[in-house]
């Protein structure tokens, strides 16, 4: 698996490289493709695993075009189905999420379900002896349990999730068990806010991927993270993490003290904030204290769900810990992105915008990004390899990092600040 974009850290000869064009962002019939080639086709990040902590506790969540039922049944374990009755159609399970005491039950013929997706019973059924009930069950989804979340595929034959998911974060790290230090299955829930952007799934991934806009838009990041002010990405090199400012005691709105280090993380790993893209849509913030986790559920074009939460070691959240400045300086980034995001899709849809826009060197990677996309639809027109625009034509010289000049071999997968809405402007969050 290769995530190292080629351009990335490198002189390309132009300063400025290609975009999509803007219609890969508005037509209807590209994210219908999207839906089916890269939604449905790959691994997703469904649920948290403590969402569901009883036999009978449920979630749905839209995957592609579908909607997919995640149940945690008798054993303790999962199950993920298409949330279709298998006799005539109907959502199986209306509401986003519930529990239910022994089985699921179609609302509208009565035809019932066992946790594992059985079909145990409907009306008239013993008059039906030719009924095979074992043929006539919820479709399985295949479903993966990682750092505390359900992942799901709908693909017959999905690919390897150690080298798409697993691989993606160890190749960001340097290294398969810096991911591990952090504990992340065994951490607590402490505030999720969700945020309903107005905008395309691939405009929000391109804004975490790159930071030359953190300095325009992001002052309370920067004032943490300093080198964000020179439009650094974190993500660029393997292994690479954001220092903390030196009068920044945490990773806090204001820049005070957080909680206790998480335990496991090394020291090396202390005062650093890393950010992974795993594709197609899920983003991980690492700081000492807490880890930070995106999940983008693309409705439409111009639409966007993004489920943002913010984990705490357990003692922090049975102490009742303030996590008011902790919480708050994150979700500020999303608001701001998220905003940013906004103002940029209609654009997308203006003549201005036809053939697209560019990157500046410091963006480079983000055209890796457009060729993966690319790459994965039927007929797509695709991105050349650094495509080159046209216009003014500088060497560029080798980008430095905060810690000196880049190192030679690959850059890592895309990942950077957040995305964003105004605060308070179509989210909603829970404790």
């Amino acid at each position: 698996m290769t995530l190292a974009p080629e351009t990335a850290g490198t002189t390309t000869g132009a300063s400025l490289t290609s975009t999509l064009p803007g219609s890969l962002y508005t037509d209807p019939a590209v994210f219908r493709q999207e839906q089916q080639y890269i939604f449905e086709s790959l691994w997703c990040c469904a649920v948290r695993a403590a969402d569901l902590p009883r036999p009978g506790a449920f979630r749905t969540v839209q995957v592609g075009r579908e909607s997919v039922l995640i149940v945690r049944n008798r054993r303790g374990g999962f199950g993920a189905y298409l949330n279709v009755c298998r006799h005539r159609g109907a959502r199986l399970c209306t509401d986003a999420s519930g529990e239910v005491r022994r089985n699921l039950q179609c609302p509208y013929h009565a035809w019932t379900y066992d946790l594992d997706g059985r079909l145990v019973a409907a009306p008239n059924l013993r008059r039906m002896p030719d009924v095979d009930r074992s043929e006539r069950g919820l479709l399985p989804v295949r479903l993966r349990e990682w750092l505390g979340y359900v992942w799901v595929c709908l693909a017959d034959e999905p690919p390897s999730f150690e080298e798409t998911v697993a691989g993606a974060v160890s190749e960001r790290l340097g290294g398969a068990g810096a991911i591990e230090r952090y504990g992340m299955a065994g951490l607590d829930l402490g505030r999720r806010i969700t945020y309903d952007v107005r905008a395309n799934w691939k405009l929000i991934v391109e804004n975490f991927m790159e930071c030359y806009h953190c300095a325009t838009i992001h002052p309370e990041l920067t004032d943490v993270l300093p080198e964000f002010a020179d439009g650094f990405a974190a993500q660029y090199f393997v292994g690479h993490g954001a220092a903390f400012a030196a009068e920044a005691e945490g990773f806090t709105v204001d820049g005070s003290g957080g909680f206790a280090r998480i335990a496991g993380i090394e020291e090396s790993q202390d005062r650093r904030y890393y950010a992974i893209t795993v594709r197609p849509q899920v983003f991980l913030n690492l700081v000492p204290d807490h880890v930070i986790v995106h999940r983008m559920f693309p409705l439409a074009a111009d639409r966007t769900v993004v489920e943002c939460d913010w984990l705490y070691a357990p003692e922090v959240i049975a102490a009742g810990a303030d996590l008011t400045r902790s919480v708050e300086l994150f979700h500020r980034v999303n608001a701001q992105d998220f905003a940013a995001c906004e103002r940029t899709q209609p654009a997308m849809d203006s003549r201005a915008y036809r053939a697209g826009g560019v990157l500046v060197p410091s963006e480079h990677h983000i055209g890796d990004f457009h060729r993966w996309v690319t790459r994965l639809l039927p007929g797509s027109p695709g991105v050349p390899e650094a495509q080159e625009h046209q216009g003014p034509q500088e060497p560029l010289e080798t980008p430095e990092t905060p810690d000196g000049p880049a190192p030679d071999g690959p850059a890592p997968a895309p990942a950077g600040p957040a995305a964003a809405r105004p605060p308070g402007a179509g989210t909603s969050a829970s404790p």
